[in-house]
């Protein structure tokens, strides 16, 4: 399955659904050289939600979610708060991080056949969106891969990326165009700070 707004960004996809939560944080205008936001009107918004949607369901011809304006910029807010609470996530203890704002969704609660509790998306506009989203992230919470879900650390890329290091101890999206680039110049900083004052290189 391809997702446009990951892809882009040339980083391997999350497993499951957890990837449509990462595709919805890479519609952000990101990565070097910063590409176009896919939520920045109406049109942009809704073909990468038909894009996504067609990738899902293929034997479907209609997205079942139908996007205003008033509705981009919800979806919008709502992808830019889940973005900046899970930078907090990386750089702030659990308890001063603070909560994801109230966001209203909706959702179908049903037993399957075998008597399991399923959790299904539903709403429109922006709010069916959205339950898209908080569905998968429950879902990740379960299987304990969403806390490999993470932002790039480098201020000049901020693409979000999936941890598949063995410690989840990744902090780069790619640690060739984003680590090494940092490293170095956080290596140049601590040299400038220790050269005697007076000598000029």
């Amino acid at each position: 399955m391809t997702w446009p707004a990951t892809d882009r960004y040339d980083t391997e996809p999350a497993p499951d659904g957890l990837a449509l939560v990462q595709d919805l944080l890479n519609t952000l205008s990101a990565g070097k050289p910063r590409e176009t936001d896919l939520l920045l009107d109406r049109d942009d918004a809704q073909a990468w939600l038909n894009a996504i949607w067609h990738e899902r369901n293929p034997a479907q011809d209609q997205p079942p979610i139908q996007l205003d304006g008033d509705d981009v910029q919800r979806l919008r807010a709502f992808r830019d708060g889940l973005r900046e609470w899970l930078i907090k996530a990386e750089e702030e203890p659990a308890g001063e991080r603070g909560a994801l704002p109230h966001v209203p969704f909706d959702a179908a609660v049903r037993l399957d056949s075998e008597g399991t509790v399923q959790v299904e998306p539903a709403g429109s506009g922006w709010r069916g969106v959205v339950s898209l989203i908080l569905i998968e992230m429950l879902h990740a919470q379960r299987a304990d891969t969403w806390r490999r879900l993470k932002v790039c650390r480098s201020e000049r890329c901020r693409v979000t990326f999936f941890d598949r290091s063995r410690n989840n101890s990744g902090v780069w999206h790619d640690v060739r165009k984003c680590g090494y680039p940092a490293n170095l110049r956080a290596y140049r900083a601590r040299q400038r700070t220790q050269e005697p004052s007076g000598i000029r290189h």
